[in-house]
């Protein structure tokens, strides 16, 4: 310390200077033509010092690195390393890790693994805690993560708090193990999605600081009057900005953040990461500033992280040089003054994929009944979903002429059967898909328009220890996701180039875009409002199961 101050006050060379650049200062949203010095990865101070070496910067805007506030890694469908690969040419620099994912998956073992790839990715790939594994009781995956499992980690380096509290209920409800696990970090994500009223106000009293679920204007403004941090989303399916847009102001830029949440690899590639973000949010009218602003400090300040989110003295050389053009585009990352190039494919060391699914029969996968079914309806650019009241009968499905089609989820790891419901939206019309990617227990889900083709994709998942699936008449094209049944162990770019040719048979089936990530979503439970499960299907409004057909008054 005493050498970097030295250096801050020019007695001293700075390893670098760069001069020649327009910085963006995020405290006070404006542009400022000066130099700036770096010590040991370290901003030591504005203006113009003597260095070791001068970089000039040749007029380029420079903007602090960007930060996502919440992401699932482990959905981009890449490896943490794989991951960096993919984001830090596109800016970002930190990310907010919630490993819920793999957690749900292979528990304590799934969390360090993401400590430990994270740690030699490249960028600051850091950790809140999964709060829920399982995401509720019955909901059970591979594992269960503890408030003394959780309490293991306090203090590691890397962890910054704890994750989305998905547990409404149990908060409410004041549930000792949920208010143990609340008790352990004063940094606390939320998950309240359409929370709002007296509730809302309990469960921000409870201690919940932010929430990344909001889908309109008005529930997350009226989150924001009350205090949270709103996390301004999106991902590949959770297409939140559009609405969320006009609540960035000047007045409000201090408490929005941005965040993917859940973006496959191939958005990643083709619309960018929290870069992509900026574009459309200015794109909707927000001043280049304040999505900056959310994209930086806001961030680094809801997380206590005080030694990034600016380029100002004290805090860690992140930063990025813009391409010229009036759109914002990054041209070159720095991280800890270092400019970033690509280190390469390395290979993870990965958790056992834990597929030990019963391959489903047509028994498993039988329909009963007639009457009113409650069918599970899509929600274009939302996770959330409808429930539709439509007459049905078991004997008429699929009925392609009203895009309703068989949905089964199997249980991944102990062969316990396989729940079989009804949805609307998917477009199908041949085929089926089917993977081991099923928020949050990640048992395997599929859909489809015939029980054999159904049982053909589920029998690729099982074959692959996991996988992304889509059976036709065409061929069966397979993602292997070796790692935990979540993620791929290949280089990022084969992913996508998978991921592009699961996306052309998927069109040639009559899917609609992103497929996969609507499926992902059917069990979330902790998601309004119908959901399917290995026991069936779920009222997430009255947080119970109910059966397929409702009963006639």
């Amino acid at each position: 310390m005493e050498r970097m101050i030295e250096a801050a006050r020019g007695r001293i060379p700075a390893d670098t200077t760069y001069t020649g650049g327009v910085l963006f200062n995020p405290f006070t949203c404006s542009w400022e033509e000066t130099a700036f010095a770096v010590r040991d990865g370290i901003v030591v101070g504005l203006g113009e010092y003597e260095a070791e070496k001068t970089f000039d910067l040749g007029g380029a805007r420079v903007v602090p690195g960007l930060i996502d506030a919440h992401v699932h890694i482990e959905s981009s469908l890449l490896t943490p390393c794989e991951y960096a690969r993919c984001v830090v040419p596109h800016g970002t620099t930190t990310v907010i890790a919630d490993p819920h994912e793999i957690a749900n998956v292979s528990g304590k073992e799934g969390v360090e693994f993401i400590l430990a790839e994270g740690s030699r990715s490249g960028m600051s790939i850091l950790v809140t805690l999964p709060s829920c594994v399982p995401a509720t009781p019955p909901d059970m995956g591979g594992a269960v993560l503890s408030a003394d499992d959780l309490i293991s980690f306090a203090g590691r380096k890397g962890v910054v708090g704890l994750g989305e509290m998905m547990n409404v209920p149990g908060v409410l409800g004041g549930d000792p193990e949920v208010w143990k696990k609340l008790g352990i970090f004063p940094v606390r994500d939320g998950h309240a999605p359409l929370l709002t009223g007296k509730d809302l106000n309990a469960y921000v009293l409870s201690g919940l600081q932010s929430d990344h679920e909001c889908t309109s204007y008005a529930e997350a403004a009226e989150k924001l009057r009350l205090g949270m941090y709103i996390m301004m989303r999106e991902g590949s399916t959770e297409r939140n900005l559009a609405a969320l847009a006009p609540l960035l102001t000047p007045c409000t830029a201090s408490r929005c953040c941005l965040a993917t949440d859940d973006r496959h690899a191939d958005t990643l590639a083709r619309e960018g990461h929290i870069d992509g973000c900026i574009r459309k949010l200015v794109g909707y009218g927000v001043p280049l500033e304040l999505a900056l602003r959310a994209a930086t400090l806001t961030a680094a300040e809801r997380f206590r992280l005080a030694d990034r989110g600016a380029i100002a003295p004290g805090r860690r050389a992140d930063f990025c040089v813009l391409a010229e053009g009036d759109e914002f585009r990054v041209k070159e990352t720095y991280i800890l003054g270092r400019r970033y190039t690509d280190p390469g494919y390395r290979e993870a060391s990965c958790p056992k994929p834990q597929i030990t699914c019963r391959l489903p029969g047509p028994e498993d996968l039988a329909l009963h009944g007639t009457g009113t079914a409650r069918v599970i309806g899509l929600v274009e650019g939302q996770i959330v979903t409808e429930t539709i009241a439509l007459p049905v009968d078991a004997a008429a499905i699929p009925d392609l002429e009203r895009d309703i089609l068989k949905v089964t989820v199997c249980d991944r790891y102990r062969g316990e059967g396989a729940g079989v419901g009804l949805v609307h939206g998917f477009g199908l019309k041949e085929g089926a898909l089917a993977a081991s990617v099923s928020h949050d227990a990640h048992n395997i889900v599929a859909i489809g328009v015939s029980d054999a083709a159904i049982i053909a994709a589920v029998g690729a998942v099982i074959r692959n220890k996991g996988a992304m699936v889509a059976v036709s008449q065409a061929g069966t094209t397979v993602l292997p996701l070796p790692c935990g049944g979540l993620m791929a162990t290949a280089p990022y770019g084969e992913v996508v180039a998978a991921l592009d040719r699961l996306a052309e048979q998927t069109r040639s089936m009559g899917a609609i875009e992103n497929p996969f990530m609507y499926l992902s979503f059917l069990a979330l439970t902790v998601i309004p409002h119908l959901r399917i499960t290995p026991r069936g299907v779920f009222d997430g409004d009255a947080f119970a199961d109910v059966p397929l057909f409702q009963e006639e008054p």
